[in-house]
């Protein structure tokens, strides 16, 4: 597996044990439906969340969670209808997403609740 794969997973354990002290239920991990992906899966409160980890070792090209695209909003959006559909949730859906900078020996967490509205 190449670094920035174990990057990538590093920084998803870190979010989710973050989601999980903050109260988050986690449900699934790299759920995919197919050729879209959604990291973590969880549960606050009544809310389904649906939450994209992005891990940067530099901030040099911006924050990590300025990584987010367009493209990649809609694919969440997909992949949260799949899940929905297949899991029968009938409650509130929000998207956030967690970026990850590993800066130099320390660790930076920006969790963004709601990050992003479904376009239509």
């Amino acid at each position: 597996m190449a670094t920035h794969n174990d990057m990538g997973k590093t920084g998803e354990n870190i979010a989710a044990s973050h989601l999980q002290r903050k109260g988050y239920r986690i449900l699934a991990r790299n759920w995919r439906f197919n050729r879209d992906e959604i990291d973590i899966i969880a549960i606050d409160g009544d809310w389904l969340v649906i939450v994209e980890v992005k891990t940067r070792t530099s901030a040099w090209f911006g924050e990590p969670e300025m990584a987010v695209t367009n493209a990649k909003q809609k694919a969440l959006v997909r992949a949260a209808e799949g899940y929905i559909m297949e899991t029968d949730f009938r409650g509130e859906t929000r998207f956030d997403v967690v970026g990850i900078l590993f800066d130099k020996q320390k660790v930076i967490l920006n969790h963004i609740r709601d990050a992003f509205l479904p376009r239509m």
